[in-house]
């Protein structure tokens, strides 16, 4: 039976801007990937980075581009070569996790060789403002055991101040989006350092983050926008600490699964992240958590909405979704 490819675009309105370096969310377009065979249906979600940053390839576009293979029958492995890296194939892929999975009723988890997802805490995101701002928003979530603060360049080490102040008892990461000047690095590294603060993450742009080579830290540092996928390996080892593996970055969770464990193989350690997006992106990241130091899979938190049937947010802990929802599980 010949395969059917269909996707639609969605408009979700965030509860309040999405504030990082450089960048001021007030919506986001989600696309809803749909593969059918066999009267199964496997779905799939991504979010148009094409729409954020200039350059990215369209994403509507790349699925075009594959429709004509996919509806032919091509497997996860083909589509690797099929497209590259970026949220086309991640949506795709794991459209076809979710359609395998079905068919031959066995859960995703058990087909990557996966442990069964279990409860996980997840990072908040604390938005990019001034000290203040962000300093309030912490005190709203001093409940929450992990936050993740987006820093803004020059006031960098303020805020870290400020919402360690509000906050003295919480795990704290923090990630500047590569918005800290080489001349800064130096000072946000020993104010994180000073406050406890657990990870900082892509503190320089990409690219331009070969002083993270020469400077010593007591602080993990974790490569994001640096890294992609297999690829970027060359690009992260003897500046980074850690990796933050998204599937919208690395194409989905087939090149998710490869690119943890060459990392691993590189002594790195594991961050698991997110775009913005519903429980359709979240769930197959989850299936990630158990190899990772820090989860960051907050996106419905973040829409303040989220599918029915979705995983399960109370305070920071992520419950796995209903059975029928993703990645079959009986």
């Amino acid at each position: 039976m010949r395969r059917e490819l269909r996707y639609r675009t969605e408009l979700w309105t965030l509860d309040e801007p999405f504030v990082i370096a450089g960048l001021v969310q007030r919506d986001t377009q989600l696309i809803v990937v749909e593969i059918g065979e066999q009267g199964h249906i496997g779905r799939g979600e991504t979010e148009r980075d094409d729409l954020l940053t200039p350059g990215r390839a369209n994403v509507l576009e790349e699925l075009e581009r594959a429709r004509e293979a996919i509806e032919r029958g091509v497997g996860r492995e083909d589509l690797l070569e099929l497209l590259p890296s970026g949220p086309a194939r991640s949506a795709l892929d794991c459209a076809l996790w979710d359609l395998e999975s079905r068919i031959a009723q066995t859960p995703v988890w058990s087909l990557a060789g996966l442990p069964s997802p279990r409860p996980v805490t997840t990072a908040y995101t604390l938005r990019a403002g001034p000290p203040p701002r962000m300093a309030d928003d912490a005190r709203r979530n001093t409940g929450r055991p992990l936050l993740k603060l987006k820093l803004d360049g020059a006031r960098a080490s303020a805020c870290v101040e400020a919402v360690r102040s509000a906050a003295p008892h919480t795990t704290l990461i923090a990630d500047a989006n590569g918005s800290i000047s080489s001349e800064l690095l130096a000072e946000v590294m020993e104010t994180c350092e000073r406050n406890g603060v657990a990870m900082l993450e892509q503190p320089l742009p990409s690219g331009a983050d070969d002083a993270l080579r020469g400077i010593a830290h007591r602080i993990a540092v974790c490569a994001d926008e640096s890294f992609l996928d297999r690829s970027s390996l060359r690009d992260v080892v003897g500046k980074y600490d850690m990796v933050n593996v998204k599937l919208d970055k690395t194409g989905g969770l087939t090149e998710a699964l490869r690119s943890i464990a060459a990392a691993r193989q590189q002594g790195l350690r594991i961050m698991i992240g997110c775009m913005l997006g519903t429980s359709l992106a979240m769930a197959p990241a989850l299936l990630l958590a158990s190899q990772a130091e820090h989860v960051d899979i907050d996106g419905p938190l973040m829409l303040g909405r989220d599918r029915t049937g979705g995983l399960r947010y109370v305070g920071s802990t992520v419950y796995p979704a209903e059975a029928s929802f993703w990645g079959w599980s009986p």
